[in-house]
């Protein structure tokens, strides 16, 4: 609800802040599109990503009889780099680069399927390190175009109406005081001009007789 009084001065605050959000709005407007966009395509590598995983997945049951003879502990994840970039005004986290660690084995006494293994699980280890960055790049950008799409709505829909009828009200009542005035000002010029003539002295018979003899 805008709150306002029928005066000049809180006719100007109101124009002045309708203004800002008329030029504001524009703006609002581009940056919820491109957040869409970037949801979109966030959305889009996330599908992705989960139907990479999937296969890989895969590709690890289709070994489940051979797990039981792997060590699993030779692969493990040392560290991951990231950095943080601004996406369509938004601070999120970007992947620049997973490390992986691989324990020495016996090369010559291993099972030939032991690379396929080691393999496998650092695919599975990078796919899913991928996927968790864009899950978080997903949930930031789609939490910023929700408040952009709140904000947008707030200024078209409550706002700047509210602000335009408050201008509306106030110019509307200001009109019919000045009215009003201008009414009272005609009544009271009127009134003054009849108690003028009331007042005013009135000429008899013998003041024109006088008037003549004098002559």
């Amino acid at each position: 609800m805008i709150k306002f009084q029928y005066n000049k001065t809180s006719l100007q605050y109101i124009e002045k802040q309708l203004k800002m959000r008329q030029r504001t709005l524009p703006i609002i407007k581009s940056k919820e599109t491109a957040l869409r966009l970037e949801v979109k395509k966030c959305k889009e590598e996330a599908v992705e990503l989960e139907k990479k995983l999937e296969q890989q997945i895969q590709g690890y049951e289709s070994m489940y009889a051979l797990w039981g003879e792997f060590d699993a502990s030779l692969v493990s994840l040392k560290d991951v780099e990231m950095d943080v970039k601004k996406v369509a005004g938004v601070r999120v986290p970007i992947l620049t680069n997973i490390r992986l660690d691989v324990k020495p084995f016996g090369v010559f006494s291993a099972p030939k399927w032991y690379f396929d293994g080691i393999n496998l699980l650092q695919g599975l280890a990078k796919t899913a390190v991928e996927h968790e960055f864009v899950a978080a790049k997903l949930g930031l950008l789609d939490h910023a175009r929700r408040k952009t799409t709140q904000k947008v709505n707030l200024f078209e829909k409550v706002q700047i109406p509210g602000y335009q009828e408050a201008i509306r009200k106030i110019k509307r009542f200001m009109e019919d005081e000045e009215n009003l005035s201008k009414s009272s000002q005609k009544i009271l010029k009127a009134l003054q001009e009849k108690r003028k003539q009331a007042e005013a002295p009135v000429e008899t018979e013998d003041d024109e007789e006088g008037k003549e003899d004098e002559v």
